[in-house]
């Protein structure tokens, strides 16, 4: 049976599940999402309770496992703990790293956002197991303003964390339409949100994705 690790180590498509977001219902569209090819599955619900996310994570938990996908949780570290997470995602303004991984124990994933190199060198030395970087594309699903830089940009960022054995996700407003240029400045791995959940096909649309990283 191959490890977090090494199933972090192959993901090449990591979807962003978040119910606002979703033209279907959250779980079925997970599912289309998990069809076409997508590995990784994150929960970001920022307003939701704590009592629902943990429902909801421990449901995406079940089909992740049935999908062979790994499930991490935004932010919340004690809910990606009682659900049975494969880890936790955060950002610049989240806990530290540190504090994730006693909670969650040594085996866990935790991620880390990045927008530049010295957020990067900064996540390196926190331990990160792998990063998001961006935004390469204007985005609207964080629901406030987001820097920026493009793909060429940020393409190096990207390139420098895969050279120290971290995966790099490009992340921000990526579809179908663009993900040729994000494959083409050189990005592996791709996370999405609205680009997968708001398709009318989610499936056919995560599939359109992983086909264009080659």
């Amino acid at each position: 049976m191959t490890t977090r690790r090494e199933r972090l180590a192959a993901a090449r498509l990591y979807v962003l599940a978040t119910t606002a977001i979703s033209r279907g219902p959250l779980l079925s569209t997970v599912e289309q999402a998990l069809l076409g090819g997508a590995t990784m599955i994150q929960l970001r619900e920022k307003s939701m309770s704590d009592a629902e996310t943990l429902d909801l994570a421990r449901r995406l938990r079940v089909l992740c496992d049935a999908h062979g996908a790994l499930l991490i949780v935004n932010d919340r570290v004690e809910i990606a703990r009682d659900a049975g997470a494969d880890g936790v995602h955060l950002g610049q303004d989240d806990r530290p790293v540190a504090d994730a991984r006693r909670i969650l124990g040594p085996q866990a994933l935790v991620g880390v956002s990045t927008h530049d190199a010295e957020e990067l060198r900064r996540a390196l030395a926190d331990g990160a197991d792998h990063v998001g970087v961006g935004s390469v594309f204007a985005t609207s699903t964080k629901g406030r303003a987001v820097p920026v830089s493009g793909p060429a940009a940020l393409a190096p960022v990207a390139a420098a964390a895969e050279a120290a054995g971290v995966p790099a996700f490009a992340i921000g407003g990526i579809t179908p339409a663009n993900v040729a240029e994000v494959a083409a400045a050189g990005f592996r791995r791709i996370a999405v949100s609205a680009g997968v959940l708001a398709a009318e096909s989610p499936r056919a649309a995560a599939a359109a994705l992983v086909a264009a990283l080659g």
